[in-house]
């Protein structure tokens, strides 16, 4: 079983993450992560603090020697260069408090969080609810790439809509060749009349100090048969990924292949027909609207997730709330942020569903060292051959 823990918070001194159950002998140098790191950073519509301020880079402190892991816990720690800037508000030993925010933002979880946890401040909530937490999930996601990488799975994202600017619909396979092209983009987009028209969606909101949300697409292909599972509920791999991706900030909606469009289709052009090459011994789809599962489990086509984001809670102007101490009406507190992060949400996507993939792989083909994953792997896939 994988598994993985983050702490830290947004101004704090920095962010680690654990993670537990990887093979030993995988490759991974932190060069590996920081390149990960780099590409969340980036984006048309990001604040200073992404763009100015930090320069995301991690140190493996643990469960890695000589560029292998050992099958040992892999520690993972991010540095916060803001941290300089917030040293005594955000100190961890005793000393004078700071003065307390008590006006929350709508839509930001300030006000649900200090009313759970009995707190006057809503910067003890709103520190650690921050997304800053997904700079840790990327610095996982991208060993957990590694690891996929080894069997042949190979993982891209992009965005496909910000505001109402959307761009055309792109196969797997032209999202794999244009790979360069969505890099380059400053939206991640790899439609370039949709780019011009997405930025132009972010400068409206900029001029009119508001913030703009989107879609955004991960796509994995090579992913092997077989993982998941229709057995039960917890077991099914589209269950695991909404829940892991719904888990990030600012995601309110997730859809596997056509998703919500197939509830306005017929049947027959909803289902993917299977096909066999018996040269090449293996059933495919000429179609992929299942997105690469079928009762849980992945049928062998690519594997197309989508996620909506909503507009971030931090505006440049206030909306109105009401002071969780004095009840008295005023204007939501103001932190710096961005106008639009939905080009950064495709990497948290990648990551996220990476590690998902992961954790399925190791519950179908498992084993203490890698090579023993790939033996298991192949085995598999010769005994499908061979039926």
């Amino acid at each position: 079983m994988l598994r993985f823990l983050t702490a830290g918070e947004s101004h704090g001194e920095g962010l680690v993450a654990i993670v537990e159950g990887l093979p030993a002998g995988l490759r991974i140098v932190e060069g590996d992560v920081n390149a990960e790191l780099l590409r969340r950073q980036g984006g048309y519509g990001r604040g200073a603090r992404m763009t100015k301020i930090e320069r995301d880079r991690v140190r493996i402190l643990s469960g890695v020697r000589k560029g292998r892991t050992l099958g040992s816990p892999i520690a993972l720690l991010l540095l916060n260069k803001d941290w300089e800037n917030w040293r005594e508000k955000m100190a961890t030993a005793p000393g004078a408090a700071p003065r307390a925010e008590t006006l929350p933002r709508p839509g930001h979880g300030d006000l649900a969080g200090a009313l759970k946890y009995g707190e006057e401040d809503i910067r003890n909530i709103l520190e650690r609810a921050s997304a800053r937490e997904t700079a840790a999930r990327v610095a996982v996601g991208a060993v957990c790439r590694r690891f996929l990488a080894e069997l042949g799975v190979d993982m891209i994202s992009h965005v496909v809509r910000i505001g109402a600017a959307a761009a055309k619909p792109a196969p797997a396979a032209r999202l794999l060749a244009g790979r360069a092209r969505v890099e380059r983009s400053p939206v991640r987009c790899l439609d370039k009349a949709a780019e011009r028209a997405m930025m132009a969606a972010i400068d409206a909101a900029t001029a009119a100090r508001d913030t703009v949300g989107g879609v955004v697409e991960a796509v994995a292909v090579g992913v092997p048969v077989g993982l998941g599972s229709h057995v039960h509920w917890d077991r099914k791999l589209d269950a695991r990924l909404a829940g892991a991706i719904h888990s990030i900030p600012a995601i309110k909606g997730v859809e596997i292949g056509l998703g919500f469009a197939s509830a306005a289709l017929p049947g027959s052009r909803v289902h993917d027909e299977i096909h066999y090459r018996p040269r090449e011994r293996r059933f495919f789809r000429r179609t992929n609207n299942a997105g690469g599962l079928e009762a849980g489990i992945t049928n062998g086509e690519p594997l197309v997730v989508r996620a909506a984001m909503k507009p971030l809670s931090t505006l440049r102007r206030p909306l109105r709330s009401i002071d969780i101490r004095d009840k008295k009406r005023g204007l939501a507190i103001r932190e710096r942020s961005d106008v639009c992060a939905v080009p950064a949400a495709g990497v948290v996507v990648e990551a996220m569903v990476a590690i998902v993939l992961a954790d399925a792989v190791l519950e179908k083909f498992g084993g203490d060292s890698l090579a023993e994953v790939l033996r298991n792997l192949r085995a598999f896939q010769k005994s499908l051959a061979e039926r």
